[in-house]
C-alpha cells in the first residue's frame, strides 16, 4: 500500500458581481437578435405571395431590431455606471494602465500563450491583459460605434422632432457624409462584432480547458476557481 498522499489545492475568488453577469448575458442576447435581424434588414427576405399586410414579416424583424437596440443602449449606459460603483473587476474593460511596463510585459506573455509559444499560463483574478486590451478596443468601442450609427439611422426614420434625431442623426450623418455611409459603417460594425464574438467564445473555452482556472462558469456564478 502506498504512503504517498496526493493533495489538491483550489482557491476561489469572487470576481463578477450580479449586475455585471446580468449585463453580460442580456447583452449577448441583444447582440444576437441585432445581428440576425440586422442581416435580414440589410438583405430582406424574398417577396411573399399575397398582401404584405397579411404577413408583416419585415415589420416584426424591424421591431425586434429596434427593441434589442434600446436594450443594448440602456444596458451599455448602466454598465458604464457600474464601472464606477462596482468592484475593481467591473472597470477593467474600460480602464487599463497602458503606461505600465508590467502591463506590456504580461501582455506579451499572453500573446505568446495564445500562440502556443508560452507553455505555462498565468492566472488573473479578472481578465488577463490581452483580454482587457481586446475587450476595450474591439468590444467597447465596437458597441459604441453600433449604438451611435444605429440610433442615427433610427432617428432619421423617426424624424427631426425625435430625441434620436436630435442626439444622433443631426450631427452624425453629416459627419459621415450621408445616410448611406452610416448604413455602410453600421453594417461593417455588425461583422466586426461577429468576428470578435467568435474569437471571444473560442478563447473562453480554450482558457477554461488550458489555463487551470474557470472562465465560462465564472460569468454564471461570479466565482473564479484557480487550480
Amino acid at each position: 500500500m502506498s504512503n504517498n498522499t496526493y493533495t489538491h489545492k483550489e482557491t476561489s475568488i469572487y470576481v463578477y458581481e450580479v449586475p455585471v453577469r446580468m449585463w453580460h448575458w442580456i447583452n449577448a442576447l441583444a447582440i444576437t437578435i441585432l445581428a440576425v435581424t440586422g442581416y435580414f434588414i440589410g438583405s430582406p427576405l424574398p417577396t411573399m405571395t399575397g398582401e404584405a399586410s397579411d404577413h408583416y414579416v419585415m415589420g416584426y424583424i424591424r421591431f425586434a431590431h429596434f427593441t434589442a437596440g434600446y436594450i443594448l443602449l440602456i444596458g451599455f449606459v448602466f454598465r458604464i455606471y457600474w464601472a464606477f460603483v462596482g468592484n475593481k473587476n467591473s472597470r477593467e474593460i474600460f480602464l487599463h494602465n497602458i503606461l505600465s511596463s508590467t502591463y506590456w510585459k504580461e501582455l506579451w506573455h499572453e500573446i505568446k500563450w495564445y500562440l502556443f509559444i508560452e507553455k505555462e499560463p498565468k492566472q488573473y483574478e479578472g481578465h488577463n491583459p490581452l483580454a482587457i486590451l481586446m475587450m476595450h478596443w474591439f468590444f467597447v468601442w465596437g458597441v459604441t460605434l453600433m449604438i451611435f450609427t444605429g440610433f442615427a439611422l433610427y432617428g432619421e426614420g423617426t424624424g427631426p422632432s425625435s430625441w434620436a434625431h436630435t442626439l444622433f442623426s443631426s450631427w452624425l450623418i453629416p459627419l459621415f457624409g450621408q445616410s448611406m455611409d452610416v448604413h455602410t459603417w453600421h453594417h461593417f460594425g455588425m461583422w466586426f462584432l461577429i468576428v470578435f464574438i467568435m474569437i471571444h467564445i473560442y478563447v473562453a473555452i480554450r482558457e477554461d480547458i488550458m489555463s487551470k482556472q474557470s472562465i465560462i462558469s465564472s460569468m454564471i456564478s461570479g466565482w473564479r476557481s484557480m487550480k
